[in-house]
């Protein structure tokens, strides 16, 4: 593995590991962001748990490849659905940071 993969896969993981286990904890910072785009809190909670899964993967991942691609697969669909939900609730400016998210997984799905 190239060490700016092995970076950038932990900066994913310590991102998800933060953002899902806030959002887990219903702290209501972690869950803002989910409740201006109108899903449920305990949905958002559960989405916060695999999150902080996934993010657990992508660490194990660095040493068995299929974890990771599991890890990256599943956080690659999740901000995918978040990106459409802010489209859906009309909130194209509040995407930005989910889609960065989606584009720097696409690239670790690419450098594995």
């Amino acid at each position: 593995m190239h060490t700016s993969h092995v970076i950038l896969v932990a900066l994913l993981a310590l991102i998800f590991l933060l953002s899902g286990l806030f959002k887990a904890s219903g702290n209501p910072k972690g869950l803002s962001g989910t409740r201006e785009v109108n899903v449920p809190d305990k949905l958002a909670r559960v989405i916060g748990v695999w999150e902080a899964l996934a993010a657990l993967g992508l660490i194990i991942g660095l040493r068995a490849d299929f974890i990771q691609w599991g890890a990256l697969i599943a956080l690659w669909v999740t901000m995918g659905g978040a990106v459409y939900s802010h489209f859906r609730a009309q909130k194209a400016k509040t995407a930005v940071p989910a889609f960065i998210l989606l584009t720097l997984i696409s690239i670790a799905l690419v450098t594995i």
